[in-house]
């Protein structure tokens, strides 16, 4: 139930920024270190939004594989002793 409560809870930020972001069309430059190129501030909320979801969700997948992998360990050192 908590998993379903936190996805919803996910779900409805990313609605809520994405709806934001769509109520503003204004254009702008972004600059990058190698390139330039100009989106609307919808895009780009909905760009990095997304982009900040993903990290967010890779960290904590890499967190708890390393988490469940010191346990392991603990647990073999342990069982050697």
């Amino acid at each position: 139930m908590k998993l379903y409560l936190t996805l919803f809870f996910i779900l409805f930020l990313l609605a809520i920024a994405f709806i934001f972001g769509s109520q503003n069309e204004q254009l702008f430059t972004l600059n990058f270190l190698i390139a330039r190129t100009e989106m609307t501030v919808a895009a780009a909320v909905s760009l990095f939004t997304g982009l900040g979801f993903l990290l967010g969700l890779l960290v904590t997948v890499l967190w708890r594989i390393i988490r469940k992998s010191k346990k392991a360990l603990a647990k073999n050192k342990s069982q050697e002793n």
